[in-house]
């Protein structure tokens, strides 16, 4: 009878080992083997036996329950995390630190703008002057200029600005992805903004056509096919997130000590991004614009658009690439640095194509048609002769012109330049 019910018991356990979903076994804990007294009765070697048996049943079913595939909301949840996952990911790409020049790159980049025997009166003129409209109402589309130096690069985005302004007013709500608009586009006089209405525009929209100035003038540097933008490590991840004048607290506290004296200052502080989508570049120019209204806005402009370029296309492009393009012993942004931002080619001449002075020697102008250039009087003289713009005029003005302005009468050119008081 007793060898009978072992039988059944044995069964029983190997039933309970079969099932996906057991009941909790009632038994006793299993005791060590090792310490079991020597000598046993038959009833407690079978009750061992049982309960060695159950729990080896049970480590059978608990690694049948690993193996087994999870329940639907198992699922849901592991997916759910996920995506957390994902998204915490995406949150951390967007805001964007950018990335660093290699050494050969820093030292390039500053040899060519600076060249090796910079003085520190020219470092600070370039990394004290930002991209900002001035405060009063009578120039309020016109961008502040501390001192001389980055005139020539304030003056180009000066010109593109009112292009946008002037030409371009219904299209400062939209983000910009068909670049560059076109001022051959026919529209009527009334679509134009009157010469002396200026303080109409408010600041969204003159900060809107900063922005999408800066973007065509990065494209138009690389060819139409990219844009590279270079922002700061020390202050590009600080300001995203912030809201009006905190991110100039962050950006002043940030650039507090920081200056940029040699490749290697450069190279620690400088991030750049690239991009083929006007529409991408546009929406960062628009979150890091505190970044060029600070400071070192102009100097980081110039450096964007010389990497949009590209650092050999722009040494092929010059006539000299031995000498530094912020010229000595002022500090003036030169030649080659106001055509790169107006066409897009660092050549340091402002006439058509190429001249041949013989001999094998070449000078090289301006290869591209244009939406912005010069006016001079110096060409009426015959001392100089400017390229040749998009846009037909009449025959005694078809002509750029010294300062750099839009497209539009010559006798509102020179109001606005001395409304705004541009100085080159």
């Amino acid at each position: 009878m007793a060898d009978q019910q072992e039988e059944e018991d044995l069964r029983m356990a190997l039933r309970m080992s079969m099932q996906n979903s057991p009941p909790e076994p009632k038994r006793s804990k299993p005791r060590d083997t090792a310490i079991l007294p020597a000598a046993k009765t038959p009833e407690e070697s079978r009750q061992l036996q049982r309960e060695l048996m159950a729990a080896a049943a049970e480590k059978r079913m608990l690694a049948a329950a690993k193996a087994a595939p999870p329940s639907s909301s198992q699922s849901k949840n592991e997916r759910s995390g996920d995506f957390e996952m994902k998204e915490a990911e995406k949150k951390a790409k967007e805001v964007n630190l950018g990335n660093e020049l290699s050494d050969k790159e820093a030292h390039q980049l500053f040899a060519m703008v600076f060249g090796t025997g910079v003085s520190k009166d020219i470092l600070a003129q370039w990394s004290n002057q930002g991209i900002r409209f001035s405060p009063d109402p009578e120039t309020s589309m016109g961008l502040v200029q501390h001192e001389g130096g980055p005139c020539g690069v304030l003056a180009t985005i000066q010109a593109f600005v009112l292009k946008h302004l002037l030409f371009f007013p219904d299209e400062l709500g939209k983000v910009a992805a068909n670049m560059p608009q076109n001022l051959n586009s026919r529209r009527s006089k009334s679509q134009y903004v009157a010469s002396n209405n200026f303080s109409a525009f408010t600041e969204d929209a003159k900060a809107r056509a900063l922005v999408k100035s800066m973007s065509e003038m990065l494209f138009l540097c690389g060819n139409n096919k990219r844009a590279v933008i270079a922002t700061l490590s020390v202050i590009s991840h600080g300001i995203e997130g912030s809201e009006g004048s905190s991110k100039d607290v962050i950006i002043a506290q940030a650039l507090e000590g920081l200056s940029i004296e040699s490749a290697s200052d450069l190279q620690k502080v400088l991030r750049v991004d690239r991009y083929t989508s006007p529409t991408s570049a546009f929406k960062r120019l628009e979150a890091m614009i505190p970044i060029f209204q600070s400071r070192m806005g102009a100097l980081l402009f110039l450096i964007s658009a010389l990497l949009s370029r590209g650092l050999d296309c722009v040494q092929a492009d010059r006539d000299d690439p031995s000498q530094p393009l912020v010229t000595a012993p002022f500090g003036h942004a030169s030649q080659e640095i106001v055509n790169l931002l107006l066409c897009g080619q660092a050549v340091p001449n402002v006439f058509d194509g190429r001249m041949d002075l013989g001999g094998g020697m070449f000078l090289k102008g301006i290869f591209t048609s244009v939406e912005v250039g010069f006016l001079t009087l110096l060409e009426s003289l015959n001392f100089c002769k400017l390229f040749k713009m998009r846009m037909n005029w009449k025959k005694e003005n078809h002509r750029s012109g010294k300062l750099l302005m839009p497209k539009i009468r010559v006798e509102v050119v020179g109001l606005l330049a001395w409304k705004l008081s541009i100085k080159c």
